[in-house]
């Protein structure tokens, strides 16, 4: 499905609810699994989620995730510590492209039986029935934030829990205090110093309900919205906290100097459009690497330069997201520069129209181009790619006012 985006208006004025976070909700659903009498509500309605839900209550002896990188990560532990049969946990032909081995070396280092099916290091994996008899582990921390979340989720009910080593520079640090916090909210004992983690073992919980919060990434496609929109346009989105445990909870400070102004009122958010037009941005992504595509196409809109920096995670999400947006930010008239690990944005003093965006399989890559549309007509090439986090994205599209046709 190829959808093609013209605004009505650039002024907005607003109202969304956006679904439970997809985090959040993973990292929760794993929780019940091991201890039922956590309730769970505002469950993210995204496809990672319910293939979450699925992989959970499955009996087949073949489970297949899909394009859901969490659960892939999340159940690779799960399976390989509370797994009563042997199972083959499989993936998409993009997921079979995404490293696992530091993950599950570390398992294996705690004593999980786990072989890979195919190619060393990537899923498919299978996974044995075992009894964990270890209690510590050392894995790197500079790759991915899920692979220690994975460990932190499913050892509280070790006989000994666990101390986790964590080796170099941390990614996503905001993430890993996420599980953390979730963690303490259910009556688990977490706690890390310096590059330490221990986790204590849980024999009996007592019954917990927990809400998830609404999701902040798929906020931030509304920053974008706002920040290119007029003067006086405004959103308002719900359920948000003040506080939260979401790193990229960090939209409102980096989104208040692309003029956007965020008001918290009762359970919702307000976004503002200001007066404040910086000429230039340098930010270190390395902690919310998931909002540099949405920040990239901003700064675009708003005919600034940007140097975005932190970014070597993305080469291993649904796409290489880097080169994925050199490509994407090239056909609309930008000059790119791209590292290892970082983004450079010229300034674009005229956008190309009716470019058609491909979408690469990463919902990230549909949603984070969309807002341009208040900017130039566009075109989003497989736009159903946003079921992956959010399904009702393109009805809240139409609700803001936009016109959206299907090609």
């Amino acid at each position: 499905m190829n959808l093609k985006l013209k605004a009505s208006s650039r002024m907005l004025s607003s109202s969304i609810q956006i679904t439970g976070s997809k985090s959040e909700t993973n990292r929760l659903l794993l929780l019940q699994a091991l201890y039922p009498l956590i309730e769970v509500e505002n469950i993210s309605e995204s496809d990672d989620a319910d293939a979450m839900i699925k992989a959970l209550h499955s009996t087949e002896s073949v489970i297949d995730v899909h394009h859901a990188g969490t659960a892939m990560r999340f159940l690779t532990a799960f399976f390989a510590v509370h797994g009563n049969r042997e199972i083959l946990l499989t993936g998409s032909s993009r997921m079979k492209e995404r490293p696992i081995g530091i993950l599950v070396d570390a398992l294996r280092e705690l004593g999980a039986k786990i072989e890979y099916a195919e190619k060393e290091g990537y899923p498919p994996l299978r996974i044995g029935k075992f009894e964990i008899t270890n209690n510590k582990v050392s894995l790197k921390a500079d790759v991915s934030s899920q692979y220690i979340t994975a460990l932190l989720l499913v050892v509280p009910k070790l006989k000994n829990g666990i101390e986790i080593t964590l080796q170099g520079k941390i990614t996503s640090l905001p993430y890993i205090n996420m599980t953390l916090g979730l963690l303490a909210e259910v009556g688990i004992d977490a706690q890390m110093t310096g590059n330490v983690i221990k986790v204590s073992p849980l024999r009996e919980m007592n019954p917990v309900k927990v809400v998830v919060e609404s999701d902040w990434s798929s906020a931030s496609y509304f920053y974008s919205l706002i920040a290119l929109a007029e003067e006086g346009s405004q959103i308002e989105l719900s359920s948000y906290r003040q506080g939260s445990l979401q790193g990229d909870s960090a939209l409102i400070d980096i989104y208040k100097f692309l003029g956007v102004e965020t008001t918290f009122s009762n359970d919702s958010i307000v976004l503002r459009k200001t007066s404040l037009r910086p000429k230039v941005v340098n930010l270190d992504l390395n902690n919310t690497p998931d909002i540099a595509q949405t920040i990239a196409v901003t700064c675009l809109g708003l005919g600034i330069g940007c140097r975005l920096t932190g970014l070597h995670t993305l080469k291993i999400k649904e796409t290489d997201r880097l080169q994925a947006l050199r490509v994407e930010l090239t056909k609309l008239g930008a000059g790119v520069i791209i590292t290892e690990d970082s983004l450079e944005l010229q300034r674009v003093l005229q956008i190309n129209h009716n470019v058609a965006i491909d979408t690469y399989n990463d919902h990230r890559m549909a949603m984070a181009f969309a807002p341009l549309a208040i900017k130039v007509p566009i075109v989003i090439n497989d736009a159903q790619v946003v079921s992956k986090s959010y399904p009702a994205f393109w009805d809240d599209f139409k609700k803001i006012g936009f016109i959206v046709e299907t090609l």
